[in-house]
């Protein structure tokens, strides 16, 4: 009895002693030496501290950052990306900061941000966390290797340019409706301020719901609604240390987060179930985003004869949620951004309105006419230098890489600073954190010279599928606008730049409209 005791005991000393091991290797042996390797490497940053790393002092960064606005013509990094610009400040370019015991590096040079694109096998989307906030979207955005080659091949017929001109009539009905509440809210004074972000956020969301779903465009309306409130709770939740096994915690924030995420997925199960059995009984495909999804997944595993070779029910749904998310949010962000900017610079504004006028009068804007509004891309390419959608893109890297003159150890976290690079006045002159659109006037490439120096909508492979989708919503939005308003900012209107999900304006976009004379 005693030697059964005795090997019990032994036993569980051992299973300590291992654990324990492993616990203090992951929370100090493992960090000290990653923050050895960096500093060989020529990387500067704080000591590591245990556990916790930077992450107080970040959050009292971006705490200070948020608790004031700033003025127009001041500097909005600081605001944006405070602790980029804090980290940069006191250590340089080369520099690394703690997320917890991992650290996370900044490359800044162009050749290594195109090298870190381009090997999306090697550098992949950062794993880990809590795992709750994956419920908010996954699909093509969290999908690495063969998996994603496989996903990014059978969505990329839905957008196609073809059928974007399909969804064009979607996206003028949504703005029709948003135009139609301000020219009623202008028409006893002919100006009248308002805040104009909620009403670009409810039209985008819109637009996603009608091109997404078509006909189902009121269920696609509550999934957004649940969307939204899952993105903030999101947020919360990935702001703070995740210990393994917290998901499992019956708080009122992960019981919501998994509520909502059974009723997302519930009702999307509906909608593309009734597509499917339409499809089988021969129904002719609808050109919304979901018909043409559907129909180039069956084509992919008809093609192979294998289901394998396509994506399963659970992943068209992550597929949907993601449309919901990224194509509301970057599109949203890049209107409000640009009527903010005309209206700092009425000169620009009217340029555009000229350019419009001149291409549709008071028609209806179409394709081509859009496609052709250089004066107006010009504007929006400045936009999103200025105010990009994602301040940051991040990549992890799995086994030690060499990249460029630096070998980097496997563990690292890699954060690519894509609001510093379109602020750096080394790249872009001394008026950088000005708005002059006219250096887009011979386009993208000639004004970087050909380096990944500007990429709003990431580079490479992985560069956003839904990209011409979005640009084309901004131009018949902007086009619609110009149309029947002038616009300058309110009194009341409160510079704050601010980075949740993406770049946001903290307290709205007050403007002061004035209804056009026909």
């Amino acid at each position: 009895m005693d030697l059964i005791l005795n090997l019990v005991v032994s036993c569980c000393a051992i299973v300590v002693v291992i654990f324990g091991w492993r616990i203090f290797n992951f929370l100090w042996l493992r960090p000290k030496k990653l923050e050895k390797i960096l500093r060989q490497q020529g990387f500067d940053g704080n000591s590591y501290r245990l556990l916790f790393g930077d992450l107080k002092d970040t959050a009292e960064i971006r705490k200070e950052a948020k608790s004031k606005p700033i003025n127009l013509c001041d500097d909005i990094l600081p605001r944006a990306a405070p602790v980029i610009h804090n980290t940069f400040k006191k250590y340089g370019k080369d520099s690394f900061v703690w997320l917890g015991p991992k650290p996370l590096v900044y490359i800044t040079d162009p050749d290594d941000i195109k090298e870190v694109l381009n090997k999306f096998y090697q550098f992949q989307k950062p794993r880990g966390g809590n795992p709750l906030t994956k419920l908010l979207a996954t699909g093509l955005l969290d999908a690495e290797g063969d998996r994603w080659v496989k996903h990014r091949k059978i969505i990329n017929p839905a957008f196609h340019l073809e059928k974007l001109k399909n969804m064009l009539p979607a996206i003028y009905l949504s703005f029709s409706e948003i135009m139609s509440k301000w020219e009623e809210m202008v028409l006893t004074k002919g100006r009248c301020e308002l805040d104009v972000w909620p009403y670009l956020e409810t039209f985008t969301s819109d637009v996603i719901s009608r091109t997404a779903f078509g006909s189902s465009y009121e269920e696609g309306r509550r999934i957004f609604q649940l969307q939204k409130e899952q993105a903030e709770l999101v947020l919360q939740a990935s702001q703070t240390i995740y210990i393994s096994g917290m998901r499992f915690l019956p708080t009122t924030r992960n019981k919501r987060m998994k509520e909502i995420n059974k009723e997302v997925k519930a009702a999307l199960r509906g909608i593309i179930s009734k597509r499917l059995k339409g499809m089988e009984a021969g129904e002719c495909s609808h050109d919304d985003l979901l018909g043409i999804l559907l129909d180039s997944n069956s084509k992919e595993i008809k093609q192979h004869g294998s289901k394998d070779f396509g994506m399963t029910i659970d992943e068209v749904i992550e597929e949907c949620k993601l449309f919901y998310f990224a194509g509301q949010e970057t599109t949203s962000n890049l209107l409000v951004w640009t009527m903010i900017l005309l209206s700092q610079h009425p000169h620009w504004q009217e340029s555009a309105r000229e350019e419009v006028l001149l291409a549709f009068g008071n028609n209806k804007p179409d394709l081509d006419g859009l496609n052709h509004l250089k004066v107006v891309n010009m504007i929006l390419l400045e936009v999103l230098r200025l105010y990009p959608p994602g301040v940051t893109l991040g990549r992890t890297i799995y086994e030690e890489i060499k990249l460029g003159q630096k070998s980097l150890p496997a563990g690292v976290l890699i954060q690519l600073p894509i609001i510093i690079l379109h602020h750096d006045q080394e790249i872009w002159g001394d008026d950088a954190k000005e708005f002059n659109p006219e250096r887009f006037s011979e386009g993208v490439l000639k004004v970087t010279k050909g380096k990944v120096v500007y990429f709003p909508f990431s580079w490479g492979p992985r560069i956003c599928v839904g990209q011409n989708f979005a640009m084309l919503e901004a131009k018949m939005a902007l086009a619609m606008i110009l149309q029947r308003f002038s616009f300058v900012l309110s009194p009341s209107y409160t510079h704050a730049p601010h980075p949740i999900l993406t770049l946001q304006p903290q307290y709205g976009a007050h403007l002061v409209l004035q209804k056009l004379a026909c």
